[in-house]
């Protein structure tokens, strides 16, 4: 635990708290509350006596819902699903069961705060491959990178923290590139729902052994309620349930009832709102800031006009701004990550002074 530090974002929920009426564009969450039905039904399961542990592997009604979805999506004969505690909890199982002390884990620099953390709880080695200035995915890099050692590639698209997409060939490429090397290709698909420039697409389709990772936190606005789910080749799912038994046991059940409602109500009423503002933090940004790889989730990763990333949030924190600065996720400090998971007169407030610290 020595050799992992405390997080960045943490430290950013932490300042917002102590702070009067701040400009909060940091924290990667919705800004929504979870739909009614949902809650509801989350309260019936609670008062219904849905209390107890379910099976390790979720309510048999979750189970199948999520199932049928995965085998109407990619046709996999040897595909299973099962039900996690949170993607977190997902990441976590999965990298417990693939990675033994000594192999490598590739990812994308920028990358998740948790990626790293997680290839090193489990002894391995997280081998970054940097994607700037654009966020692309350089498929001669991945495979120069890849050694003997090499045991699973994590992917994530639309990316925190830079809200980067995807294309197809990228994803086709990193997809067949993992199958031809027998290694295990991780997509991390927390936030395919929130796409504004170009479709998703799930590597998935391409690598019948590709794990997937995914979960209601991000779509429905179920950040603390911690349900999320992970789908893939059956020896490696059987092996992560088995973990599970002994680490989580379960996810809540009540949750679990919540989960079966939030797979029926539709967000594209949210999604259509993120798109709105992230079109609106676009153009209110042009011909101040470097913007790129944008396009997904709800994030900007935006390179400071001047000085470093950590100065330029300090400078920030001066005028009421939360943003995090990018060496969080990163092993340069160029950038900044900014959320616009937020308010359209709280991210009004976010631009007039982005745009006062970029005139200097």
């Amino acid at each position: 635990m020595h050799r992992i530090d405390a997080s960045g974002i943490r430290k950013a929920f932490d300042l917002a708290a102590k702070m009067k009426n701040p400009i909060n564009l940091a924290i990667g969450q919705p800004h929504f509350d979870t739909p009614e039905p949902i809650k509801r039904a989350l309260c019936d399961a609670v008062m219904s006596g849905k209390n107890i542990y379910s099976s390790t592997q979720g309510i048999t009604p979750l189970c199948e819902a999520f199932q049928r979805r995965v085998d109407l999506e990619l046709g996999h004969a040897d595909r299973q699903a099962f039900v996690t505690s949170g993607t977190s909890g997902g990441l976590m199982l999965a990298l417990s069961v693939l990675v033994n002390p000594g192999d490598e884990v590739i990812a994308f620099d920028p990358w998740f705060v948790m990626y790293q953390h997680l290839v090193t709880l489990a002894g391995g080695t997280c081998v970054q491959i940097d994607t700037y200035p654009d966020f692309a995915i350089d498929l001669n890099q991945v495979r120069d990178a890849i050694t003997p050692r090499t045991k699973a590639i994590l992917c994530n698209s639309p990316c925190n923290p830079t809200g980067s997409i995807a294309t197809e060939s990228e994803m086709k490429g990193l997809a067949e590139l993992a199958q031809e090397k027998n290694i295990c290709l991780i997509s991390d698909e927390i936030y395919r729902v929130f796409c504004y420039d170009r479709p998703f697409v799930s590597p998935a389709v391409w690598n019948d052994r590709t794990l997937v990772i995914d979960g209601f936190s991000k779509s429905h606005s179920m950040t603390g309620l911690r349900l999320g789910f992970a789908h893939g080749p059956a020896d490696v799912i059987q092996q992560m349930i088995k973990l599970q038994q002994f680490t989580f046991v379960c996810a809540p059940q009540p949750v679990q009832w919540a989960g079966l409602a939030a797979l029926e109500y539709d967000v594209a009423d949210r999604v259509a709102d993120y798109a709105l503002k992230y079109r609106y933090l676009q153009s209110e940004l042009a011909g101040l800031y470097d913007i790129r790889g944008s396009g997904g989730a709800f994030y900007l990763f935006i390179k400071t006009p001047h000085g470093t990333g950590t100065e330029f949030v300090a400078k920030a924190i001066e005028n009421h701004l939360l943003v995090i600065p990018g060496q969080v996720f990163s092993k340069r400090d160029t950038h900044f990550r900014m959320s616009f998971a937020a308010e359209q007169v709280t991210l009004e407030r976010g631009v007039e002074v982005l745009k006062k610290l970029a005139r200097g």
